[in-house]
């Protein structure tokens, strides 16, 4: 099936920046980098490559609104449609020569998640979805979830919070509920990409709580358009605001649901206990 003139603009777009990005990771021990916050770095190439995509994005689509990492939250005349963009989704890897990062890029439509890219430069390889017309990979291969329906034999993918950031208490107990149950954990660094392997099949199911708007906007709808379910930390679809996702295919996601909830509440302050009656 050829690609629809709005998934032209978005892979335009991300090849564009993308081959940017491949450009310096060619030199990345040269970058100019500064301290963003702990363990979470901005490079010049993910300037560069933001800029490219707020261009590109804008000349094919003017009216719509934009939501990106750098440049925030963009209005647009088109209140009914926004971009939302990561330009470079695992900055910490690209730093340090790991090829694993993704130019994301989603799109919103009355608040619904309905087009969805994921790509990655190092390796060339792009995953795509659109609402209602599936997902596809760069070799046109129909992304479907993988059919496993035991933790016992599941790969879970998962992101660590960084240094300095809430969460690490909640993460370790949830780490262990999940290292206990499944057949291993793979962290690799990029939600992004994680969400398109799990879309693939390559993880099983996959958490993380934590994150940013960009980081899964378009992941989202390439998890449900693969066949996915898709929820946040509460099992709700409040993932854009509340910044948790649970995902997997129907079986593996509740049951990862209902084991992290389990760990969760091992999280929660013990209630008080009843005092005595008195007596006389």
């Amino acid at each position: 099936m050829p690609a629809s003139a709005l998934m032209n603009v978005m892979v335009t777009a991300a090849r564009k920046a993308g081959r940017s990005l491949a450009r310096d990771f060619g030199e990345v021990e040269a970058l100019q980098v500064s301290l963003k916050g702990p363990a979470n770095f901005v490079s010049a190439a993910d300037h560069r490559a933001e800029e490219i995509l707020y261009a590109e994005l804008s000349r094919a689509r003017p009216g719509y609104g934009l939501l990106m990492e750098e440049r925030g939250e963009i209005k647009g005349d088109d209140a009914t449609h926004r971009w939302i963009v990561d330009p470079l989704d695992g900055t910490t890897n690209f730093l340090h020569g790991i090829p694993l990062f993704a130019v994301s890029i989603g799109l919103e439509r009355d608040g619904e998640m309905v087009a969805g890219l994921v790509y990655n430069p190092a390796t060339d390889e792009t995953f795509t979805a659109e609402k209602g017309k599936g997902a596809i990979s760069t070799t046109a291969r129909r992304l479907r979830v993988a059919a496993r329906s035991e933790l016992a034999t599941s790969v879970i993918g998962t992101g660590i919070p960084h240094t300095g950031r809430p969460g690490h208490d909640l993460f370790l107990k949830e780490l262990r509920a999940v290292m206990a149950a499944s057949a291993g954990i793979r962290r690799t660094g990029s939600a992004a990409l994680d969400l398109a392997w799990t879309a693939a099949g390559r993880f099983d199911g996959f958490w993380e709580r934590g994150l940013r708007a960009w980081d899964i906007a378009a992941g989202i709808v390439i998890l449900r358009e693969a066949g996915a379910y898709v929820c946040d930390g509460d099992g709700k679809e409040n993932m854009l605001a509340q910044g948790g996702i649970i995902a997997g295919n129907e079986t593996i996601q509740a049951k990862l649901l209902k084991l992290l909830k389990a760990a969760g509440a091992s999280d929660a302050p013990p209630t008080a206990a009843a005092k005595p009656a008195l007596t006389k």
